[in-house]
C-alpha cells in the first residue's frame, strides 16, 4: 500500500510540476495576447483534471483511509488555487465572470471549450501513465481496463440537489474571500471544497464542476448520459446561479439601506 502512495503522490506531484512549468512557459511567450487566458484555461483544467483521477484512484481503492484522502484534496485545492494564475478550470466559474460581465460571452464560450478539451485530454494521459505500470495499483486498473462504476449513489433528485449544494457552498466561499489576500483566500476555498467532499461525497463524488466531471465520471457504468448531465451540468449549474443571485440581491438591499435612509425612516 504504501508503495501505491508514494507513486501516486508522485504523479501528483509531477502533473503539477510539468503543467506549472508549461504554465509559466506560456504566459511569457503569449504575454500581451488574449490567447494567453486560454492556454491558462486548457493547462490549469488538465492539471486539475489529472490529479483529481489519481485521487479517486487512490480512494475507491481503497488505499489511503477518508482521513488520508481529505487531507490530500485539501492540499490539491490549495495547490491548484496558488498555481492556476486566475484560470478557474471550471465552467461554472466561467459563466459567472460573463454574467459579472468580466469577460465577454464569445470569450466565455471559448475558454469552456478549452475546458472540456483539457478534461478530455487529461483522461487519455491518465490512462497512458497507469498503463506504464508504475505501481500495483495502476497494474491493476489497467487490467480492468480502466473500469469505474457511477458516483451517483441516491435518486436522481437527491443527487442533482447535492451538487447544487455544494456548487452553492463553493460559490458563496469564492464570493465572500474576494477581499482575502490571495495566499490566505486559497486555504479558505480549499477548506469549504474539502468540507463539501466530505459532506457530499458518498452520494455524488462532490464534483460541482462540469469539466471535472465529463473526464472523470462520464465514461463510468451504472448511470446514462442524461443522468450526468442533470447531476454533474445542470445541478452545481442552479447552485452557482442561485448564490450568485441571493448575495447579490442580498448586497444590493444592504446597500440601499444607508444610514440616512435609516434615520428618515426613524
Amino acid at each position: 500500500m504504501f508503495a501505491d502512495l508514494a507513486v501516486s503522490l508522485a504523479v501528483l506531484v509531477g502533473v503539477v510540476a510539468l503543467s506549472d512549468g508549461t504554465r509559466r512557459t506560456l504566459w511569457r511567450i503569449l504575454a500581451g495576447t488574449s490567447v494567453r487566458a486560454y492556454a491558462g484555461e486548457l493547462v490549469s483544467t488538465f492539471q486539475l483534471c489529472c490529479c483529481t483521477h489519481e485521487l479517486r484512484l487512490l480512494s475507491e481503492m481503497g488505499v489511503v483511509p477518508a482521513g488520508v484522502s481529505l487531507t490530500l484534496t485539501y492540499l490539491a485545492a490549495v495547490t491548484h488555487g496558488l498555481t492556476f494564475r486566475g484560470a478557474t478550470g471550471n465552467p461554472i466559474g466561467t459563466v459567472e465572470h460573463a454574467y459579472r460581465a468580466r469577460i465577454s460571452g464569445k470569450d466565455a464560450m471559448l475558454k469552456i471549450s478549452c475546458q472540456f478539451v483539457a478534461a478530455e485530454g487529461a483522461r487519455a494521459a491518465v490512462q497512458v501513465i497507469w498503463g506504464r505500470g508504475l505501481s500495483v495499483l495502476h497494474t491493476r486498473h489497467t487490467l480492468s481496463g480502466f473500469w469505474c462504476a457511477s458516483a451517483i449513489r441516491a435518486p436522481l433528485y437527491m443527487a442533482a440537489c447535492v451538487e447544487f449544494a455544494c456548487a452553492f457552498a463553493v460559490q458563496t466561499a469564492v464570493t465572500h474571500t474576494r477581499a482575502l489576500e490571495e495566499k490566505y483566500r486559497v486555504h479558505a476555498i480549499a477548506a469549504v471544497i474539502t468540507s463539501v467532499v466530505y459532506a457530499g461525497g458518498s452520494t455524488t463524488g462532490a464534483v460541482f464542476n462540469p469539466a471535472l466531471a465529463f473526464s472523470t465520471l462520464f465514461s463510468c457504468t451504472g448511470s446514462s448520459l442524461l443522468e450526468y448531465c442533470v447531476v454533474y451540468w445542470m445541478g452545481p449549474l442552479l447552485g452557482m446561479t442561485f448564490s450568485v443571485l441571493l448575495f447579490d440581491k442580498l448586497s444590493s438591499q444592504a446597500s440601499s439601506q444607508s444610514p440616512l435612509d435609516t434615520m428618515k425612516r426613524k
